[in-house]
């Protein structure tokens, strides 16, 4: 999001404002309250208003000043006060200004200090240092000790209003007792000056500020006066064209800045080495995965310059895309309430240095990435993906560092870490680190304490040479390549800089190789695409997925879902042609070209071999650094009057504004007068390559565009008063309602997969990947909401500590005896409906979760929450009655947060009550390991005397994940619970009986089963008796199951879509309307759907497949039709006698087998049919198991489909004499056509690799 704005108007200057902020003597001393400090500190650690006390020009049309803004940034805790002490070294800091419409500008300032000369202010502090002891002397001697009281109440006082960095202890406020004395103390504050830009060169802007600050520090006043020097940078130096550099004077030295040309990487001039140095490979490339996937990031240090240059490090990594959020690199203190924002952010919170981590109450911490920068230390969010390819990214970024002298593992030790090629180098002495303002770790090399150094630091604090880590020897400064105009330094950090950022953006042009494949181009016009934006998928992000390797999965899949990567999908519909495309874009898609040239393989089938990073383009910066393009023009005298431009030495001048306020009038840089068309394609150019839009309707279509709940790019920085909050909240309502409307839509649209297509919206299916990002992001938005506005923040979660307050809360009211225990179970009555339904229960649920030892934190239990409820399609119902205690969200909510206003809650719960509509096993799936409980229940007929059934049941039940073995079932109840681990989604139940008693014939209906935690209840049908002598024999059988759509007793479900399986198809009408005779169409048709089910299931990615088994056995499966081929025809017996289609099948085997026929027909083929039919037929009946003349067959058909023999047997029974005997003239058997046409069908499952579950295929060994 490198916007970019002054080019509306096309600033070409360097620099748009110069500006001075400190102490107005006028109005005094201020107490700055608002930055949070306390007023037990001493009056000098105290924070106090700072004001901009000038600024030139008065304003610039392309870029208005903006005070508030400018004067928090430049000093971001207020003025600080020091005495002579105290250590009072200049400090450079950046910061960035970011506009509603997202366009930036920078700022780059300079904090020194200088004597206090005003009497008042200085008897001010004299006054306030007397308070404060006399209030010390009272606290220290009173006999009970109310320190702590004191504290207590200062906390709490705080900890209502914002996060609160708590109070130092009391000791060290006693060693601060009397540290200024008016008479023997000189008093020094803070003052700032600072260069406001509309590009970030931070490396020209440091060199220009402290050649200044030098000017007045020096004992011999600057060749010209000041004023020469700002008017010169401010309206005489230009902004380099891109691929230039430019060469302009500072006070003392040139300075040099040089900007890449079009086909480079977008302008990047902060250290990047620094960042490496400071945090280390491993902990950059995590802290790069959570911006990647929008996390909210916190960036912690004691120095505003590493918080900045991490924070633009990290977003210019991205390339090419954007980051779309909140970005603030250095957050005022004034706005520590912003850290509430439900939204994803990137921000950087100033440390003093003393306070540790755990102090710090961050208001939700569930999706947060915490980087404490000096500690070199950062904290994830669970769940966090791996980055693809991880570790051969590490080692080819290491490689990088290395060769630049710069450690991968980043410098531990050094408390200021500052890798050994930066250019410049301020001193950093030892200072007390409680101090306002600056912070001032110490510097590596002066802990040697070496005089040489000590000497050549003061030298070249005078000269304002800038010099590199000093290696004792010295040796190499003398032979200096006098042809490098910038300092050799600078020019390896940009080399360093150039090769990183190409590591970086090579991994994601070797990615994203062929995007534009799966780019979907709107069907209609831009206009009305715009308008539809919300609906439209803009990417087919199942197709690509489907394309990538299964390492890269968890990480793309929820990459595709961010905003940054749909508002880059957006850019490139918006940009056909090349001369229409951003910088970036076009940047970016040449470098796919190159890629898919240099990669002959074919560009679909996606490798996961690491491809390094081969063009690396560092000669251009060389080039440039060693012939410079363009000079400026030197500072020269002004018209200034006599008298004006004098100056203390030690104090920053009052500016004369009378010469600063315009520029020249015939300046080349400033001419309006220019020929408006070159000026508009010159614009053009600098604003497409800082920013991405050109024309101003592109720039409506993309601030537009998806602009999900990201109205907010950074807070209004003014003076905030309740109003100012309350409206930035209620934005944040209405995007976090925005946010949920997009994502449950989108959810179901995925998830309803098949009928969406037919109705043209959505993709064709969605993976177990896919459904896992969707239902994590959910996750994360419920907590996003849960933390909005919260009063006291406990644990990581607070969803989590939301439901465990309500927990508490109702298990006291039901303290009484037997209140909560598990809800009563009804009695089987031995109806179908035998299972009484589970009672909904939200405790109980978070009892569940609470059992599952393998949940360890509170993050994760509140995710396994969810999505329990979600798979139960009670997620709706939960949050409405934990909501429903008013006095429980009052009690944990400020009256602002989302949770307390009353339609936007109503309309959020609406919302997710949509997910009723379709299926999610979004549970089950997903804890595989945990131990279950299960009630089975076995239904008998209730036509048939069951009670006088006196054999032994038993059933064992099988699931995707695992099998239970064999339960033995009650005889008089018929139902058990048991607990084993999780068996996924349920498939099949084999049962039967021991056939030991006087009535061991047993008809069943159907065997019932229930996940006791899901409350998931599948129906395995039946209808057939198990009992010697009795329909086929078998005192077994295998029952395929499928979900039971649970009766819709409440009205709050929404309406319902059926669970997800084959639609019924013709055949369940077929058979309704002629149950006893299909004819031999409807059979075919049966056999045709039977199929098509098993060729669809094989079409799709395997984590999306349903139960093979249900195609093969269920109800119309491939069994069943096979069974009407067979049974059409067949002649029907005499009276009582049920003939079977395994009789037939037995009698044809004893055929082939006799001996006659082998010489009967020689042809080799036909032998080894014939042998493995035989073969598979006597397997099949030598088993042990009792499974029945039906089972018998079942078994067949499903060995045939999985070795690929059911088209060779179909044709050698259609040919065998058996069939004669046994069949009408009529039957389909006897049809030549028929069968050929039969036989083509089965064939088409010869590609596909079949495997059985094992309860289909128990005691068979072939």
């Amino acid at each position: 999001m490198y916007h970019g704005r002054c080019y509306y108007s096309g600033s070409c200057r360097f620099a748009d404002y110069f500006v001075i902020c400190g102490l107005d003597t006028d109005s005094g001393l201020e107490p700055d309250e608002l930055s949070g400090e306390n007023f037990e500190q001493s009056p000098l650690r105290r924070t106090f208003k700072s004001k901009v006390l000038a600024h030139f020009p008065e304003n610039v049309e392309w870029n208005p000043f903006d005070q508030d803004a400018v004067g928090m940034l430049c000093m971001p805790k207020g003025l600080a006060f020091r005495t002579q002490v105290d250590s009072r070294e200049p400090q450079f800091h950046s910061f960035i200004i970011t506009r509603e419409d997202g366009s930036r500008t920078y700022g780059f300032a300079l904090t020194f200090f200088e004597e206090v000369t005003s009497k008042q202010i200085c008897s001010a502090m004299q006054t306030l240092y007397h308070m404060h002891n006399a209030e010390q002397y009272d606290i220290l001697h009173t006999p009970t000790s109310p320190l702590g009281l004191e504290e207590q109440r200062h906390q709490h006082q705080h900890s209502q209003t914002r996060p609160m960095l708590h109070a130092a202890p009391a000791i060290s406020r006693l060693q601060r007792f009397n540290s200024y004395d008016i008479s023997r103390d000189t008093l020094y504050v803070s003052k700032c000056i600072c260069l406001i830009t509309p590009m970030a060169f931070p490396q020209a802007c440091r060199k220009v500020l402290q050649q200044l600050h030098q000017a007045v520090s020096s004992p011999q006043p600057p060749p010209l006066p000041l004023e020469s020097y700002i008017y010169n940078i401010l309206f005489e130096v230009p902004m380099p064209p891109s691929g230039r550099s430019l060469k302009f004077s500072g006070v003392y030295g040139p300075v040099v800045c040089q900007r890449p040309s079009t086909s480079e990487l977008p302008l990047f001039d902060f250290p990047m080495g620094e960042v490496f140095n400071l945090l280390g490979v491993e902990n950059v490339l995590q802290l790069f995965t959570c911006a990647l996937l929008e996390m909210q990031i916190l960036l912690y240090s004691q120095h505003y310059q590493r918080l900045m240059t991490v924070a633009e490090s990290i977003t210019a990594l991205m390339f090419p895309f954007q980051w779309q959020h909140v970005y603030v690199p250095i957050l005022p203190a004034s706005l520590l309430h912003f850290l509430d924002a439900p939204v994803p952010y990137l921000m950087g919170l100033h440390s003093n240095g003393q306070d540790d981590r755990t102090k710090l109450e961050l208001p939700q911490e569930a999706n947060l990435c915490f980087v404490d920068i000096d500690n070199h230390f950062i904290e994830l969010p669970e769940e966090l993906p791996q980055f693809p390819n991880k570790l051969e990214f590490i080692q080819e970024i290491s490689e990088v560092l290395m060769s630049f002298g710069v450690s991968p593992e980043g410098n531990i030790h050094s408390s200021d870490s500052q890798p050994k090629y930066r250019g410049f180098r301020s001193v950093d002495m030892v200072s007390d680190k409680r101090n306002g303002n600056l912070a001032s770790p110490l510097n590596s090399y002066l802990l040697r304490e070496n005089e040489t150094i000590a000497r050549l630091q003061a030298l070249v604090k005078r000269t304002g040479v800038s010099l590199e880590k000093c290696d004792l020897s010295m040796s190499h400064l003398g032979d200096r390549d006098g042809r490098i105009q910038c300092d050799e330094e600078e020019l390896k950090m940009h080399q360093l800089n150039i090769q990183v950022r190409e590591v970086f953006a090579n991994r994601f042009t070797q990615m994203f190789a062929d995007y534009e494949v799966f780019v979907i181009q709107p069907s209609h016009d831009k206009e009305s695409w715009f308008t539809n934006r919300d609906q439209m998928q803009n990417f087919d992000k199942a197709s690509f997925l489907s394309d990538q390797p299964e390492p890269y999965l968890p990480f793309l899949s929820r990459f595709l879902e961010t905003q940054m990567f749909a508002s880059f999908i957006d850019c490139k519909i918006l940009c056909h042609d090349d001369e229409e495309k951003e910088h970036t874009l076009r940047v970016f898609d040449s470098r796919v070209d190159k890629i898919r040239m240099l990669n002959v393989r074919t560009p679909t089938l996606r490798t996961s071999m690491y491809q390094k990073c081969t063009n690396i383009e560092e000669a251009a910066i060389e080039m440039r650094v060693s012939k410079i393009d363009h000079t400026a023009l030197h500072p020269h005298l002004l018209d200034m009057k006599i008298g004006q431009g004098r100056y203390e030495q030690g104090f920053f001048p009052r500016l004369q504004s009378d010469v600063l306020s315009t520029g020249p009038t015939s300046n080349k840089w400033t001419k309006r007068s220019a020929p408006a068309q070159w000026r508009r394609r010159d614009r053009q150019k600098q604003h497409a390559e800082h920013l991405y839009l050109d024309n101003d309707q592109r720039e409506k279509y993309i601030q537009e565009a998806r602009n999900l709940g990201t109205t907010i790019r950074q807070p209004k920085l003014s003076n905030l008063s309740p109003s100012v909050i309350a409206q930035t909240n209620w934005k944040f309502v209405e995007g976090l309602l925005k946010e949920c409307r997009n994502k449950t839509k989108r959810m179901l649209v995925e998830k309803m997969g098949r009928e969406a297509v037919e109705l043209g919206h959505g993709e064709v299916s969605i993976t177990g990947v896919e459904e896992n990002t969707l239902i994590a992001s959910l996750c994360d938005l419920l907590e996003r909401i849960w933390s909005h506005g919260l009063q006291v923040k406990q644990g990581k979660s607070a969803l989590w500590s939301h439901l465990l307050h309500y927990q508490e809360s109702k298990e006291k009211k039901s303290a009484t005896p037997g209140g909560l225990g598990p809800p009563e179970r009804r009695k089987s009555d031995g109806g179908v409906s035998a299972m009484a339904p589970l009672k909904i229960s939200l405790i109980q649920d978070m009892r569940h979760i609470q059992n599952i030892s393998e949940i360890k934190t509170d993050v994760g239990k509140a995710r396994a929450w969810v999505r329990l409820s979600m798979e139960k399609k009670l997620l709706s119902r939960h949050l409405k009655q934990l909501l429903s205690d008013h006095e429980l969200t009052k009690k944990l909510y400020k009256r602002y947060a989302f949770l307390r206003c009353d339609d936007e809650k109503e309309q959020f719960l609406y919302h997710l009550l949509s997910f009723n509509a379709v299926d999610y096993f979004c549970f089950t799936n997903v804890f595989t390991t945990i131990m279950i409980p299960y009630h089975v229940v076995v239904v008998p007929s209730k036509k048939l005397g069951g009670s006088m059934f006196t054999a032994n049941p038993w059933v064992c039940v099988s699931g995707e994940l695992a099998e239970t073995g064999v339960l033995q079932v009650p005889r008089n109840t018929l139902e058990i619970t048991f607990e084993c681990q999780n068996l996924g989604k349920l498939t099949t139940v084999q049962m039967g009986h021991d056939n030991t008693g006087l009535y061991a014939k047993w008809l069943v209906e159907c065997v019932m089963v229930r996940n006791e935690i899901t409350g998931h209840t599948y129906k395995f049908p039946c209808g057939r008796w198990l009992g010697k002598g009795v329909d086929d024999g078998s005192l077994e059988r295998i029952l395929v199951g499928e979900l039971m759509t649970p009766s819709t007793e409440n009205d709050e479900r929404m309406c319902r879509t059926p669970p997800m399986q084959q639609s019924p198809g013709m055949m369940r009408r077929f058979v309704t309307i002629s149950p006893n005779k299909l004819n031999t169409g409807q059979i075919q048709e049966g056999v045709g759907e039977a199929i098509n089910g098993i060729v669809k299931h094989f079409h799709k990615p395997e984590k999306e497949r349903g139960s093979l088994t249900l195609l093969l056995c269920g109800e119309y499966g491939l069994v069943w039709a096979l069974e009407q081929v067979f049974q059409h025809g067949f002649k029907s017996p005499r009276l009582f006698k049920n003939v079977f289609i395994w009789d037939f099948l037995e009698k044809s085997q004893v055929y082939f087998e006799s001996a006659e026929q082998r010489e009967a027909t020689p042809d080799e083929n036909w032998q080894t049919r014939v042998r493995h039919f035989c073969r598979f037929m006597r397997a099949i009946n030598n088993t042990s198991r009792n499974i029945g003349k039906d089972g018998k067959f079942q078994m067949l058909v499903c060995l045939g489909a999985r070795d690929h023999l059911l088209h060779h047997w179909i044709a050698l029974l259609a040919d065998c004499p058996i069939t004669t005997q046994m069949y009408e003239e009529t039957a389909l058997i006897k049809d030549r056509s028929l069968v050929n046409s039969l036989i083509r069908v089965l064939q088409t499952l010869q590609e596909f690799n079949i495997t059985l579950e094992a309860s289909l295929v128990k005691g068979v060994g072939i």
